[in-house]
């Protein structure tokens, strides 16, 4: 068995029923777990993991993608983060007994359907993408779905797949195949979004900061406080603890403290064993020392036995 991972974002964060059709529209595909479902008013955006075979995982992509292209016009949407399009990226994770390659066919695929079915054109990013500017997220976001408009007509924009004109109330989507990536925040206590500004750009790759790091600065309406947003690209390389201690840091020179931490959708049990063995100074925990980690596996092997 082949299992890829795929987590796509959709700009709403707000209306229920929205929400609520397009994941029971991904739940029609056989044999594709849902194994969570993130959504924020703020952001106004809601991350759907799920976790199946390729050819299931894309046709369960197929019908969230058609019913959020359906319910969601980007003329009325408002929110705190960047977004070029109601499907606004979709990307494919090879999980066990599957290639990057692999999930490269698929981003393919997908984002040629999305052109052809729904007159959605596509930006390959990542491990898809045909120009180095396009790896990244921010590149393709640049000016949103407002900005975007026009730009998309310029040569240098013009999307990977389909014509040079945005859907009208669907925008674009980003479509590729990644690793694994962690989307995780800190909360800081102040309101003043510049702080997070000049916090994210102290700490993210692109302005000099640490390697594998995204970083924004928000404002949390429901939460009244500012948000360091951040996506680490390689947990392996750059751990949680890291960053977040480097936000603690740059924090201090602006007389502020991160008061809360916020994971969006989930991440390896590695990530958290590298934090963990951090924090606790323990320098060779591993996930033996893990007791619900060790119960599973027993009984994983106890049932292999009896079959």
């Amino acid at each position: 068995m082949k299992l890829i991972e795929c987590v796509p974002n959709f700009s709403e964060g707000r209306r229920q029923e929205v929400m609520d059709a397009i994941v029971n529209s991904m739940k029609e595909s056989a044999n594709v777990i849902i194994l969570d479902v993130e959504a924020d008013p703020s952001h106004n955006r809601m991350v759907v993991t799920m976790v199946g075979e390729p050819q299931q995982v894309l046709s369960a992509m197929k019908n969230g993608a058609r019913k959020a292209v359906e319910l969601i016009d980007l003329n009325e949407h408002q929110g705190e983060h960047p977004r070029i399009g109601a499907v606004d990226v979709v990307p494919f994770v090879p999980l066990f007994n599957a290639t990057m390659q692999e999930c490269n066919e698929l981003a393919l695929e997908f984002g040629q359907w999305m052109w052809d079915e729904l007159k959605v054109p596509v930006y390959l990013y990542a491990e898809s993408a045909r120009m180095p500017e396009r790896k990244r997220l921010p590149n393709i976001r640049k000016g949103e779905f407002e900005g975007l408009r026009e730009a998309i007509k310029e040569p240098e924009r013009h999307p990977d797949i389909g014509e040079p004109v945005i859907h009208p109330t669907a925008g674009a989507t980003a479509v590729g195949a990644r690793n694994f990536l962690i989307a995780f925040n800190l909360y800081l206590n102040t309101a003043d979004k510049g702080v997070a500004d000049k916090i994210a750009k102290a700490v993210r790759e692109s302005s000099g900061g640490l390697v594998n790091i995204q970083a924004k600065g928000m404002f949390i309406e429901e939460k009244g406080l500012a948000q360091v947003s951040m996506n680490l690209l390689d947990y392996t390389k750059t751990p949680l603890y890291r960053i977040t201690e480097l936000v603690k840091l740059e924090a201090r020179r602006f007389g502020v403290e991160v008061v809360e931490g916020e994971l969006i959708g989930l991440m390896p049990l590695g990530a958290a064993l590298n934090s963990l063995s951090y924090y606790l100074q323990i320098p060779k925990l591993d996930a033996n020392q893990i007791l619900d980690v060790v119960v599973l596996s027993r009984l994983a092997e106890s049932q292999d036995d009896e079959q």
